[in-house]
């Protein structure tokens, strides 16, 4: 294995894992070891209703494991949200996002050799998926086609979740009003030095994967990242209003020409189309509105961490440790002696 001189720090994000989170943690612990010099790795648990923030607690003592750093969420968020929450407090030079469940960390040195190679963002895509359900892959594919379309970029494959981002990257991300969404697709569209990687690992994920529990998550990132929803109202708003113009040139031409028609029926259209007229307007001046609105305001804070806790081991702590010896008494004279 490669040996890498820097400082790494890796991102779980865990939800109701008690059974495979110590083991998992103590697999991921040996292999960092002999990887890079230096390694912390920061566990988010994302609201667990199982025993697994108490079994954190006991994992941080003096007994414990080492470089651990455990942020403690109040409440459920998507897992982009519960990833910034360890990004946003890594110290390494670089820092790897993993998903215990469906990443593979054994590929994790090969994606640091692209790194510190001088690619900034590295992406891998594991080309085994979990069970997902047949609304999920068909609404999955159809949101990935529609952000390419939009952003230009396909997250599933352009932008998967498993990565590893220089200091930088994530600096970057920190300077956006909403770096928990950004964090999702700025790497791949910030303009860095990008690798993407792909290999073949079962995931552990037992759990089939439901549209309910993504939708959420796909629409705010359709939504925050892009101004196209809100351009579409807009530009239908455009429409209406050019197209009740015309079906007032419409009612007009009819009412000079044309000698049978009924009564107040020219009136009656050119006052229906004028208000329509004027409604498509206010809706166009307002969707402007919003998206000026939306690209200054910035959202107050998307989650809290109800506890924090962090090793009383640091292993970086251990390596400076310097034992002090006293000199016999003898050896302390004479080397006095020789002073004098």
């Amino acid at each position: 294995m490669n040996y890498f001189p820097v400082f790494l720090t890796v991102v779980f994000v865990v939800r109701n894992q008690e059974e495979m989170l110590e083991a998992f943690l103590r697999k991921a612990i040996a292999q960092l070891a002999g990887l890079v010099s230096d390694y912390e790795i920061v566990v988010v648990d994302n609201s667990s209703e199982d025993g697994s923030v108490g079994l954190l607690k006991r994992l941080t003592r003096e007994d414990g494991l080492p470089n651990l750093q455990v942020y403690a969420l109040t409440k459920e968020v998507d897992s982009d949200t519960a990833s910034w929450v360890g990004l946003e407090n890594a110290l390494g030079d670089f820092v790897a996002v993993i998903d215990p469940l469906e990443d593979d960390i054994g590929f994790l040195p090969q994606m640091l050799d692209k790194a510190v190679s001088g690619a900034d963002v590295v992406f891998a895509r594991n080309s085994q998926k979990p069970k997902r359900s047949l609304s999920y892959r068909l609404a999955y594919g159809a949101f990935n086609r529609l952000y390419k379309y939009v952003n230009g970029v396909h997250l599933a494959n352009e932008a998967p979740q498993f990565r590893v981002l220089s200091k930088r990257v994530v600096n970057f991300i920190l300077q956006h009003s909403q770096p928990a969404v950004s964090y999702r697709h700025l790497p791949a569209t910030g303009g860095f030095a990008r690798v993407n990687m792909s290999y073949s690992a079962a995931p552990l994920a037992a759990k089939t994967k439901r549209l309910a529990a993504s939708m959420d998550q796909g629409m705010r990132l359709l939504v925050s990242t892009t101004q196209t929803p809100m351009r579409l109202v807009t530009s239908l708003s455009l429409f209406g209003a050019a197209a009740n113009v015309g079906y007032s040139v419409y009612v007009v031409i009819v009412g000079l020409f044309k000698e049978d028609v009924a009564p107040g029926w020219v009136s009656l259209s050119l006052q229906q189309s004028g208000m329509f007229f004027l409604i498509s307007l206010v809706l166009m001046v307002l969707g402007e509105y919003i998206l000026q609105m939306a690209s200054l305001s910035n959202e107050g804070p998307l989650y809290h961490v109800g506890q924090e806790f962090t090793s009383a081991r640091l292993t970086r702590r251990e390596k400076l440790n310097i034992e002090e010896v006293a000199l016999p008494v003898d050896a302390h004279a004479a080397s006095m002696g020789k002073g004098s």
